[in-house]
């Protein structure tokens, strides 16, 4: 939180380092080390807006920045809502705040709870997975029944670097349970659907 707070909403160049799949990580962007890369942001909202969800879920809100940007395709797209939870009740109270002052609080509904405990009543249309990295392939196995089978799963924090969440994410692709591929940015994203129940 302090990164983020002596940053205040400038774009730094990403700092993690070069990976084989990414080896220029300085052409991104970032608002601070725990927030999605400022063109992951982008694709997410673009993502939000191509594919009309009824209902998004995210695990880890942090300070609520990628919460804001899928909320800005929901507004745009007239429709639907985002459910994002925060585990940490110090950073959920200034997610909480963000939210409240950032004109987009009627699409965001923002939970102070773990994502192995939260209760989403109705049908994942987009299931965007950023919280513990340790916990990740618990929480997608655990919303995936929830999922419609044409929506989306992704995973940040999946570089060859950081490694917990690819092998999470290959894991579950071994074992029939989605299809994933593996984006080039500098923390790596995993877009994904699960296999049972397409056409």
């Amino acid at each position: 939180m302090q990164q983020a707070e002596r940053a205040a909403g400038a774009l730094l160049p990403e700092y993690h380092r070069a990976t084989p799949e990414c080896p220029h990580p300085e052409r991104w962007h970032m608002y601070d080390s725990m927030t999605a890369e400022a063109e992951v942001l982008e694709f997410l909202r673009t993502l939000v807006t191509t594919t009309k969800p009824e209902l998004v879920v995210e695990t880890g809100s942090f300070l609520g920045v990628s919460t804001l940007w899928i909320a800005e395709g929901l507004r745009a797209n007239g429709r639907g809502k985002i459910i994002s939870c925060e585990f940490d009740p110090v950073v959920y109270a200034k997610a909480k705040e963000k939210v409240a002052v950032s004109g987009l609080a009627e699409w965001i509904e923002l939970r102070n709870e773990s994502s192995l405990e939260m209760v989403v009543p109705g049908t994942i249309d987009l299931l965007f997975s950023d919280s513990d990295m340790p916990i990740r392939e618990a929480e997608v196995k655990r919303f995936l029944p929830q999922l419609n089978p044409y929506g989306l799963v992704l995973l940040h924090d999946a570089s060859s670097h950081l490694k917990t969440v690819r092998e999470a994410a290959q894991r579950m692709e071994a074992e029939g349970l989605l299809s994933c591929v593996f984006l080039p940015t500098p923390r790596g994203l995993v877009v994904a659907q699960k296999r049972a129940g397409r056409y």
